[in-house]
């Protein structure tokens, strides 16, 4: 928070600009760079966002996360094949059998899974 509250001031110190042509001079003030900072990242996220949604099809689209027990997380360090691939196994079999059930979808469905091994905090957090 303390870079995105001095971005674009003198606190993270900047550069003097100058105009080839008239010589004008003025002070630019050297930006945070934060990916959650709206002067910095907002136009490039909200870009981002709208070609990302340009992609999606018309359909329903969920968001289902599958964490693993905090008990197994060090088993799954030393033997990541086989514990990532049971995890795997598990998701899809789970959305799979939910989804086929007639008082959910009822349907055959598709989906993508991806293994997120570190959480915000930077720490191991094994979830698919």
């Amino acid at each position: 928070m303390i870079a995105i509250e001095n971005c674009r001031t003198a606190a993270l110190g900047g550069h003097i600009e100058r105009c080839g042509d008239c010589g004008h001079q003025r002070i630019a003030y050297d930006s945070c760079r934060n990916r959650n900072c709206p002067k910095c990242q907002g136009l490039a996220r909200a870009q981002w966002l709208a070609d990302r949604q340009a992609e999606l099809l018309e359909v329903p689209y969920f968001h289902v996360v599958f964490t693993m027990p905090a008990a197994i997380e060090a088993i799954a360090f030393q033997n990541q094949t086989v514990v990532y691939d049971i995890l795997f196994r598990a998701a899809s079999e789970t959305l799979r059998t939910i989804a086929a059930d007639p008082q959910h979808l009822g349907a055959e469905i598709s989906f993508l899974g991806v293994l997120h091994t570190w959480g915000q905090n930077l720490l191991q957090n094994p979830q698919t």
